[in-house]
C-alpha cells in the first residue's frame, strides 16, 4: 500500500478523540460589496455593501477543524460581554451541535470579561479583492482574579484530554501564567501539547511538546534564515535547544511541512520533509489552523507524530484549495488521500516536454531534482531499496525507463517480460517516484543532458567512470550517489529461477 493508502486508513482513528483548545478566539466578519465610484470627500473608493457573513477565527477555527474532523473538542477561551461575544459564543455551539458526530460531545467553556471586548476582524471585500481589515481588539492582558478563572477552567478541561492546543494569536488570554500552567499540567498526565505560536519568544513555551511556526515565525524566532531544507531543520535545532520544546512542525507553504523531533542520537532519524499535496491553491486563510488541529487529534489518537504532520499536510491540501477560511473534513481528507492513491501513479508517467516544464516548476520552488533509471522488469525488492535511497538523495526523483525496444537490444529478444506500459505503472505507484519517463535510446544520456538533475543515482555495483552521465552532471556541478545494493536479488536470476521450475 502506498504511503497516501496508509494515511487514508489512520483517518477514521481522530473520530471521538478528546482534543483541549486554549487560546485566543475571536469573530471573523466579511463584508461583500461592489466598488463603482471614487468618493468626492477623499481619493478612497466607495463601497456598496451588498452582504456579510461572520464565522468563528482563531482558536474557534480550530474548534471548527477538530469538529468536522469528528474529534471531541472542549474549548476553553475568554470573551467579552458584548454582542460580539455573544455572537462567538452562538457560532460555537452552533458547530458543536451540527459538525461534531453522532455520539461526540464537544464542550465550551467561554470565559465572559466584563469590561473587555471580544476580538473582531472585519474584512471588507469587492471585486473577489480584500480591500480593507479593521480590527477591534482589547486592550492588554487579563487581571489577577480573571488570569486565576482561566487557569481553573483549563486545568478542569485538561482532566479528559487526550491531546492539547494552545492556540496564540497574541490576544491576552494565554499569559505566561496560563500558558505554563497547561503546559505544566499536560506533561504530568502524559498528554501530547501543541503549540501555534505568536510572536518571536517560544521560550514562552518551554516543555511544550509541538511548536508549529510558519518559516517566517521561524525565522524570526531562531533569527536563522530558513529558505534551504538544511536552513530550516538548523532553525528548528536552534529553537528546539534554545526554547527547550520537544518538536516542530514548520510549515513551508507551497513546499510542504518540514518535523524536526526530539533527538534520540539519530539527527536525521528526527527529520521528515513532507512534499506539498496541494494542486491549486487559492487561500490560505486559516490553513494553520487546521494543520494544528489535525496534528494534535492525530496525537491524541496515538499516532506517531510523522503520522500525524501526514495527516496534517493532507487537510492543509484541502483547506487551500477553498475560498476563505475554510475546514477539511475526515471524509475528504480520506476521499482525497485514496484518490492519491489512484492518480498520482496515473498523473506521474509524462513525456520529455511535460517532465522538463515540471521540472523547471520544481526548481521554481528551490526543489532538488534526482534521476536514476533501469529497465525494472519484475520489480524486486533490490529495486525498491535503491529507488528509496534515490529518493532520499532529493526532493523529486525521476526514473528514466528503458523502452521494450531499447529492452530487447540490451537483454534479448526474450525480454522484456513486462510492457513497458505495465512496469511504467508499477514504478509510479511508488512513494519513492516523482515522474516516469520512458526512452527509447541505449542509454540516458541524452534524457540527463536534457534533465540535468541535481543528482544522479545508480547502483553501487557501477564504478564512478562507469555510470552514463556522471561525467556531464558533475561538470555542471551536480553530484553522483552510488547506492546500497540489496543482496540476493536480481531481474535475471528471477527469470532463470522460473524458467527452471525453482
Amino acid at each position: 500500500m502506498s504511503e497516501s493508502g496508509e494515511l487514508a486508513g489512520l483517518v477514521e482513528r481522530l473520530r471521538g478523540v478528546p482534543v483541549l483548545v486554549v487560546g485566543d478566539i475571536m469573530l471573523d466578519r466579511f463584508i461583500y460589496g461592489a466598488v463603482e465610484r471614487i468618493s468626492p470627500e477623499a481619493p478612497i473608493p466607495v463601497m456598496r455593501i451588498a452582504r456579510e457573513t461572520a464565522m468563528l477565527g482563531g482558536a474557534g477555527n480550530v474548534l471548527r477543524n477538530l469538529a468536522a474532523l469528528g474529534a471531541c473538542p472542549h474549548v476553553v477561551a475568554a470573551v467579552g460581554d458584548d454582542d460580539a461575544g455573544r455572537q462567538i459564543e452562538t457560532l460555537a455551539g452552533d458547530c458543536l451541535i451540527r459538525d461534531c458526530l453522532a455520539g461526540v460531545e464537544g464542550r465550551l467553556a467561554l470565559l465572559r470579561l466584563p469590561g473587555r471586548s471580544s476580538t473582531i476582524k472585519e474584512r471588507f471585500i469587492a471585486g473577489g479583492q480584500q480591500l480593507l481589515r479593521a480590527d477591534r481588539e482589547p486592550a492588554g492582558g487579563l487581571d489577577a482574579a480573571q488570569e486565576a478563572a482561566a487557569i481553573e477552567a483549563a486545568l478542569a478541561a485538561l482532566e479528559g484530554a487526550a491531546a492539547v492546543v494552545l492556540s496564540d494569536y497574541g490576544k491576552g488570554l494565554l499569559s505566561p501564567a496560563l500558558t505554563q500552567a497547561v503546559i505544566d499540567g499536560a506533561r504530568q498526565r502524559g498528554c501530547p501539547l501543541v503549540v501555534d505560536p505568536k510572536g518571536r519568544d517560544f521560550a514562552r513555551y518551554r516543555g511544550a511538546g509541538w511548536v508549529t511556526p510558519n518559516r517566517r515565525e521561524l525565522q524570526e524566532a531562531s533569527a536563522l534564515p530558513t529558505e534551504t531544507e538544511a536552513e530550516l531543520v538548523a532553525a528548528c535545532r536552534k529553537v528546539i535547544g534554545e526554547a527547550e520544546v520537544g518538536g516542530i512542525l514548520a510549515t513551508r507553504s507551497e513546499q510542504g511541512m518540514t518535523l524536526v523531533g526530539p533527538l534520540d542520537g539519530d539527527d536525521e532519524a528526527a527529520v521528515h520533509h513532507l512534499k506539498a499535496r496541494a494542486r491549486e491553491v487559492y487561500d490560505v486563510s486559516g490553513a494553520g489552523d487546521t494543520v494544528v488541529a489535525v496534528f494534535a487529534a492525530a496525537l491524541g489518537a496515538g499516532l506517531q507524530p510523522v503520522q500525524a504532520a501526514g495527516l496534517a499536510n493532507a487537510a492543509a491540501a484541502i483547506v487551500v484549495g477553498k475560498l476563505g477560511t475554510a475546514v477539511a473534513r475526515a471524509g475528504e481528507i480520506a476521499r482525497a488521500l485514496h484518490t492519491a492513491e489512484l492518480m498520482d501513479a496515473e498523473s506521474k508517467v509524462v513525456d520529455l516536454e511535460s517532465l522538463l516544464e515540471q521540472v523547471a516548476r520544481w526548481r521554481g520552488a528551490g526543489l532538488r531534482v534526482g534521476f536514476t533509471n533501469g529497465c525494472f522488469d519484475l520489480l524486486h525488492p533490490g529495486h525498491v531499496s535503491l529507488l528509496q535511497q534515490a529518493e532520499a538523495a532529493c526532493d523529486r526523483l525521476v526514473v528514466g525507463l528503458n523502452s521494450d525496444a531499447s529492452v530487447r537490444r540490451l537483454k534479448g529478444a526474450e525480454r522484456p517480460i513486462q510492457a513497458e506500459a505495465a512496469r511504467a505503472a508499477v514504478l509510479a505507484s511508488l512513494a519513492s517516484v516523482s515522474r516516469v519517463v520512458i526512452f527509447g535510446e541505449d542509454t540516458p544520456l541524452a534524457l540527463i543532458e536534457a534533465l540535468q538533475p541535481e543528482v544522479l543515482v545508480k547502483g553501487a555495483d557501477y564504478r564512478l567512470d562507469q555510470v552514463v552521465g556522471a561525467e556531464e552532471v558533475r561538470r555542471y556541478g551536480g553530484r553522483v550517489v552510488l547506492a546500497d545494493l540489496s543482496p540476493g536479488h536480481s531481474t535475471t536470476a528471477t527469470i532463470e529461477r522460473l524458467a527452471g521450475g525453482g
